[in-house]
């Protein structure tokens, strides 16, 4: 997979790497970028040699939002293609099959937090900075908001877009925006380490929890356990389930079938 402004690296432990790489441009998204961000996860989702997706930032940031040097001569309907252009990345992962994890060092701002968010699960340094800035600029994050209100609720999500203040890692573990905090120097190595060990569980069953988990989330609330039962049902029957029981009652490891 040759891209130049993403890095995709496939280990040996069933973990995918996509490092956002425009250090310079702390890693904020122009359109290239983007359409490349999109494709790499699209592609690692379709990737047998993949179970995990760990995603990252190059240089001093995760990502520090949009380029704003895009927008100026652009018409309405231009900017409403651009900027959904931009936030195509946020909205496909919901929708994969595997897990993506968000990597972050540095800052994390508008469409950075957004990506973040959006992620299904995040482990960051303990010096991060994040926030929704760009009411800073004039302008809103009302995009990347979306994924950051499905985790911090309605009242803090119109807080963090209207005063665009940042917030420290502790804070956004409090607020569910991270899973785990850790050293600056061990983020590399503890980001990998998590992510392998993620795809230790069944392909399977990771696929069908978080495609299951997306679709009810919005559900009313009688639904939901109707779709997770029907959910599970469907897991049940699979070679990974089966294998899976069998290797507990055996004391030994699983050897997962299924992709």
């Amino acid at each position: 997979m040759d891209y130049e402004k993403v890095i995709v690296e496939i280990g040996e432990k069933y973990v995918g790497v996509i490092t956002l790489n425009r250090p310079d441009q702390l890693n904020t998204f122009d359109s290239a970028m983007a359409a490349e961000l999109h494709d790499a996860l699209r592609a690692l989702d379709a990737e047998p040699a993949v179970r995990v997706i760990l995603l990252k930032g190059s240089g001093k940031a995760f990502c520090a939002g949009i380029d704003v040097n895009e927008v100026a001569g652009k018409s309405t309907n231009e900017l409403r293609e651009w900027v959904e252009r931009m936030e195509r990345p946020l909205v496909a992962i919901s929708t994969m099959k595997k897990p993506v994890i968000a990597q972050v060092n540095g800052v994390a701002t508008a469409n950075g937090m957004g990506i973040l968010a959006a992620a299904d699960l995040a482990i960051a340094a303990q010096n991060v900075r994040m926030g929704l800035t760009a009411i800073n600029v004039g302008l809103n994050c009302v995009g990347p908001v979306i994924p950051v209100s499905k985790c911090v609720g309605r009242k803090k999500a119109l807080e963090l877009l209207f005063y665009g203040n940042l917030i420290s890692a502790q804070e956004a573990l409090t607020l569910g925006l991270i899973n785990r905090i850790v050293p600056k120097d061990e983020l590399d190595s503890e980001a990998l380490a998590w992510a392998e060990e993620l795809a230790q569980k069944s392909p399977i069953a990771l696929q069908i929890a978080k495609s299951a988990y997306y679709k009810a989330e919005d559900m009313e609330y009688e639904k939901q356990f109707a779709y997770m039962n029907e959910a599970f049902a469907r897991l049940c029957s699979t070679e990974d389930a089966k294998e899976g029981v069998q290797a507990f009652f055996d004391k030994r490891r699983p050897h997962w079938q299924e992709k």
